[in-house]
């Protein structure tokens, strides 16, 4: 087949279209054919090739349609909006038409009744006329009266029709402002078609602007509308009555006082103006009200929510909100006691009646302290000023709970904050933290005014004491804290020169523990030195050093801490002892997490791991452990439920329960009645047999609610150590005096001195007499301090005896209290 050049030149030889598309195209637009052969020409017979024409159909203007569509949606919103303005200014219009039709008919009342009066005056005026031409009235002075009267008459209405007019000029003068306002926004808006902000809502939003950043913008338009309403009522009462100016603004104000007051008014012009008064007097005290009422709800709220300023001075600032914060009340209720109470504040992001409610639980004696509860941020300035800040003498800053670095990272925050108080801080910054790492950098941001606690450090620490060391728990209770026995810091002139043997026995009421070599003075009057008694230095029954032997440990649980403890025990224990670590952290798992520590397993010196994966409060996982065979048993608030304070606390609960009688079990009943001081079981008894096995093998359960130290101390079958309750004690007795920080430090610091229980064979003989006095210069041979002692029968120690010159015979099964350096 051949084809033209016109018919191969194009891309599209043969078109089809439907025949829906025919019917359309030939409706509107017409059909054209095309076709390279002539018009009746018939075909070759020798080719028989038939020539299809081709056909071209012109193609439907989109283009030009969608064109057409967008320009008469633009006429049609422009018509709409047209229709708009022509609607609203027809309802102005309207009510303008309306307002100037009342306007004219009181106008023409008034026209009335004065051309009224002007004709009574010249009735008036011709009768006297009459009565003067019958001599029957001497009319000369009336005359002359009423022809003087009648020029100010004239000038007198004038000037009223004149206030009634300027009355209403400046009643409807705002509205006309605001109606060409609208007009020329809209016609603004009509001519150009991109989006823009009408003049009208611009100034609405200035408005509104102002009302909302000045505090007195509402009361001062309040005044300036009722001044107004007063000003246009009484000259609109002047243009109506015949009172004077001053009696008409006066009645202006009693109408916007009291609505009733209107209704006294005579005449149809006095009484419309006097409603229209009362009207918009109601509606000023209307809003008055509601501003009033406002006002109110405002500042009840504010109270509500805790926003009002705390004016205070001297007082405690506790930031933040945990667990430990009862704990801490507690003791700085008590710290406060002996000045007849004090004031605390404390600012959370909370809801202040959370808060107050939460306290208000608490079951404790605040003992005459207030707490005050404000809710806030410590991160925001103002929030810090609002519990006055710079004023207080002491600012605790509370860790919170979860994640260590977050905690601490917030609590650097906080001490940036707090240093960039422009008042400055007349006291001192306490800081709890969760991580020791993290120590040097809230001292660097914060410098001298920063004291820190690591918390979680200081309980690692004093867990291992108290598992080594058997009643060490309750020593520690008894010393921090303000209920019992406390540290002071005091500078005496009067014991300079004085031997340190010497001032052991200068205080009857207290026992000094140690020389610090600069003091910022103390507060407290309850002890002072006395004169020297006589005590006979004896000499030590014998030079005994307690020799170390391994022993076997079981750590059940994992703390974020673990790599330090394990640090502190290979220092402190002997040569091939044991630590066993039993959780449910996979091995591998530990592994990482101690070198990711710091913790170099491979130079431990003393003591070698053992790993056993098990969880702790599932019995068979506990009966393949040895634990008969332990030393000292630590249940430490395993670090998954450690957020939970009760949760963690069931956990370590029922651990303690199941290793006691997984061990009472395994060893021999032994009658109980021969122990000193356990009392008597009878066998079978399940407290019984724990008991004994609690004699064997000492464990010490990390406790965080003081509500659970009741069920342990009451069965006697394990100590603890109040993690919460310590850390909360510490926290308090660093915010009374930022000195005492420096003796905890020592204590709880891997090199120096710390806490020990000593046999009494250390210092006397079976049966020997001697007072406490002597005994302390017995310990001082061996460069130790007695603090308290323990005796036999007893369950509890005595810390600072108060009276320590009695003598008395003591018994080799007691035990002593001593500070002495780390072995």
């Amino acid at each position: 087949m051949s084809l033209d050049s016109e018919t191969s030149g194009s891309a599209r030889d043969w078109f089809f279209p439907s025949p829906s598309f025919l019917r359309s195209s030939s409706s509107q637009y017409g059909r054209r054919f095309y076709s390279n052969s002539k018009p009746h020409s018939p075909p070759s017979s020798s080719t028989r090739i038939r020539h299809r024409r081709r056909v071209k159909f012109p193609r439907t203007p989109t283009n030009d349609k969608s064109q057409l569509s967008d320009t008469e949606n633009v006429k049609s919103s422009a018509t709409a909006r047209n229709n708009l303005i022509c609607l609203s200014q027809f309802r102005f219009q309207f009510a303008l038409v309306t307002l100037t039709i009342v306007f004219l008919l009181l106008l023409l009342r008034n026209t009335h009744l004065e051309s009224q009066v002007t004709k009574l005056q010249g009735e008036i005026l011709g009768l006297n006329h009459r009565l003067h031409a019958c001599h029957k009235l001497d009319t000369l002075y009336v005359t002359s009266s009423i022809s003087q009267d009648v020029d100010p008459w004239s000038r007198e209405n004038f000037k009223r029709n004149l206030a009634l007019f300027f009355s209403f000029t400046l009643l409807f003068i705002p509205l006309l402002i605001f109606k060409y306002i609208g007009f020329v926004s809209k016609s603004r808006f009509s001519d150009n078609i991109s989006e823009q902000v009408s003049l009208n809502k611009q100034i609405a939003y200035r408005v509104d602007v102002f009302l909302s950043v000045y505090p007195y913008a509402k009361p001062l338009v309040l005044l300036v509308a009722t001044l107004l309403l007063i000003f246009l009522g009484g000259l609109a009462l002047f243009g109506v009555t015949t009172e004077d100016l001053a009696h008409c603004l006066w009645l202006s104000w009693t109408y916007v006082a009291d609505s009733g007051n209107h209704a006294s008014s005579q005449g149809i012009g006095p009484r419309l103006v006097a409603v229209s008064i009362s009207f918009g007097g109601m509606l000023i005290f209307a809003m008055m009200l509601g501003l009033v009422s406002d006002a109110i709800s405002e500042k009840f709220d504010s109270l509500r929510k805790g926003k009002s300023e705390v004016v205070e001075q001297n007082h405690t600032l506790i930031l933040g909100w945990s667990d430990k914060l009862g704990s801490l009340l507690n003791q700085l209720a008590i710290a406060n006691e002996s000045l007849g109470g004090g004031t605390v504040a404390v600012m959370a992001e909370r809801d202040k009646e959370e808060m107050e409610l939460d306290i208000a639980k608490m079951e404790f004696d605040f003992k005459g302290t207030s707490v005050i509860c404000r809710s806030g941020s410590p991160l925001i300035l103002a929030d810090l000023k609002k519990v006055s800040v710079s004023k207080a003498r002491a600012i605790i800053v509370l860790a919170e709970d979860g994640n260590a670095d977050q905690s601490d990272a917030r609590a650097l925050r906080t001490v940036l904050s707090l240093t960039g108080v422009k008042e400055g801080l007349r006291g001192h910054i306490v800081v709890e933290l969760s991580d020791l790492d993290n120590e040097v950098l809230v001292k660097l941001v914060g410098g001298d005014l920063v004291e820190t606690v690591v918390a979680h450090d200081v309980i690692g620490r004093l867990m291992i004491q108290c598992a080594r060391q058997p009643g060490l728990a309750q020593i520690w209770e008894d010393i921090l804290g303000f209920e019992n026995c406390e540290f002071y810091i005091k500078r005496w002139p009067q014991l300079e020169g004085m031997q340190f043997e010497d001032v052991l026995i200068s205080f009857p009421a207290a026992i000094p523990c140690g020389i610090k070599v600069a003091s910022y003075g103390e507060d407290d009057d309850t002890y002072a030195p006395a004169s020297l008694p006589t005590v006979w230095r004896g000499s030590l029954p014998k030079d005994f050093v307690y020799p170390k032997s391994p022993e076997r440990i079981l750590f059940c649980g994992w703390r974020r801490d673990m790599e330090d403890m394990i640090m502190v025990l290979d220092a402190s224990l002997a040569h091939g002892s044991e630590l066993w670590m039993f959780n449910d952290v996979p091995e591998k798992e530990r592994e990482k997490k101690l070198t990711d520590g710091g913790l170099d397993i491979n130079r431990l010196e003393n003591i070698s791991l053992v790993n056993r994966e098990g969880n702790a409060v599932i019995r068979r996982h506990l009966e393949s452990l040895p634990l008969e065979s332990f030393d000292s048993i630590l249940i430490l608030a395993d670090e998954s439920v450690e957020d939970s304070a009760i949760q963690a606390d069931s956990r370590s609960l029922a651990t303690l329960l199941l290793i006691r009688d997984i061990q009472a079990r395994r060893l021999p009943y032994v009658s109980m009645a021969s122990q000193a001081h356990g009392g008597s079981f009878s066998k079978g008894s399940w407290i019984g047999e724990m008991k004994q096995a609690s004699d064997k093998t000492v464990i010490i359960s990390e406790i965080l609610d003081p509500r659970t130290k009741n069920l342990i101390s009451m069965s006697k079958i394990s100590d603890y150590v109040l993690s919460n309750e310590l850390v909360s004690m510490a926290l308090a007795m660093v915010a009374e005096d930022r000195q005492i920080n420096d003796v905890l430090e020592e204590l709880f610091a891997e090199e120096g001195n710390e806490m020990h229980i000593r046999k009494a064979d250390l210092y006397l003989c079976e049966g020997e007499e001697l007072n406490f006095y002597e005994i302390m210069l017995r310990a001082r041979q061996r460069r130790e301090i007695v603090i308290g002692y323990r005796l036999a029968n007893a369950e509890r120690a005595v810390i600072n005896p108060p009276v320590k010159t009695d003598r008395r015979k003591w018994s080799l099964k007691d035990v002593f209290v001593v500070i002495t350096e780390k072995e």
